[in-house]
């Protein structure tokens, strides 16, 4: 099968390998039907994400057909679509049992899939504790509907839960690429009073006012004053912060009212300042972490109700057979690109 593989620090390459085949009773076998590359992925290939492991199939945004499972599944059978949960969690541990799942004490626990193990930018994915991994697209639901279901929409509705938002609130999102507008959407669930979108690029802020009118978009340069200006007490009620640029994380907490939730979605790649006598008068309290992707059931029902449809973010659509291209032209951001769907068998 064609599998796009880390070779070494920048570079993929898309090569014949062998199926995979189940390792162990809780494992399943995925046909990909359609993939996505992630901002991770990107990391990977640059050095950000030392952990890693070159030879590996890269991908961890799918969704698939199940093809064949270990004795011990018992949630999804052959035939079955399904989405692909980006984090391996066996379900049973002390962090799952808390929802903790991206902290899972499994040795294949979080991130694994196109990390740590062969991920799904491939014409087929094993999958680990398959019952907990593995949601089943309902009916009515479409594949492009269903596909970030398990990686950055996870992501986008564990930072809107975890930040506690109330209908009162004033929101600043910082960062409008396909993380922050998949936060945006489950944002817009909460129904805050205020939505503010901080992005720099002027292609993504156009792409936020013409999906998403109610929304107000500015600059990075005009935000502090714009928030500071059009906030009751002071400053946003919650800040999530998505970006992970050079000055966002000194943005997300200077825009925050006294006694705010500043919650960090964002992957750096270098160090953060806490500068903590500049904000101690503050009272801030900060979330910060790897996506809990316990959510994707909840999330498919929403999908199928129609509260949400991340399906404008696909821009651009790819056979694997030309992932480098795709590959090309989401890296460099070309062509107004948001995300690019890739399709397999």
């Amino acid at each position: 099968m064609l599998a796009y593989t880390y070779i070494e620090h920048g570079k993929f390459s898309l090569l014949e390998k062998p199926v995979p085949q189940l390792k162990d009773p809780k494992d399943a076998l995925v046909r990909v039907t359609l993939g996505s590359i992630c901002t991770s992925d990107l990391h990977i290939k640059h050095g950000s994400v030392p952990r890693a492991v070159p030879g590996i199939t890269v991908g961890h945004e799918m969704v698939g057909v199940v093809e064949q499972v270990g004795a011990d599944v018992h949630n999804v059978k052959p035939g079955d679509r399904v989405t692909v949960n980006v984090e391996t969690f066996c379900g049973e541990c002390f962090f799952c049992r808390h929802g903790y799942v991206n902290n899972c004490e499994d040795p294949d626990g979080g991130w694994a899939l196109g990390c740590r193990i062969d991920g799904g930018q491939a014409e087929y994915v094993r999958v680990p504790h398959a019952d907990q991994g593995l949601n089943r697209i309902p009916d009515e639901v479409t594949d492009e509907q269903a596909l970030f279901v398990g990686d950055i929409l996870a992501t986008g509705f564990w930072a809107a839960r975890i930040s506690e938002i109330k209908e009162d609130d004033t929101v600043l999102i910082i960062g409008a690429g396909p993380t922050g507008i998949c936060t945006l959407l489950c944002t817009l669930l909460k129904h805050p009073e205020h939505i503010i979108v901080c992005e720099q690029s002027e292609a993504r802020a156009r792409f936020v006012r013409e999906h998403y009118p109610d929304v107000t978009v500015v600059g990075p340069e005009a935000c502090k004053e714009y928030v500071l200006q059009h906030s009751r007490h002071g400053g946003a009620d919650v800040v999530i912060e998505v970006a992970g640029a050079a000055d966002t994380f000194q943005l997300a907490w200077e825009c925050a009212r006294p006694n705010a939730i500043v919650t960090v979605v964002a992957l750096y790649d270098q160090p953060q300042i806490l500068p903590l006598p500049d904000m101690y008068g503050k009272n801030l309290t900060f979330k910060t972490g790897g996506v809990d992707g316990c959510d994707c059931a909840e999330i498919l029902q929403l999908i199928a109700e129609g509260k949400i449809d991340t399906t404008p973010l696909i821009t651009h659509r790819f056979p694997l057979a030309d992932i480098e291209e795709a590959y090309r032209i989401f890296e460099n951001r070309l062509d107004g690109v948001i995300k690019v769907a890739i399709m397999g068998v």
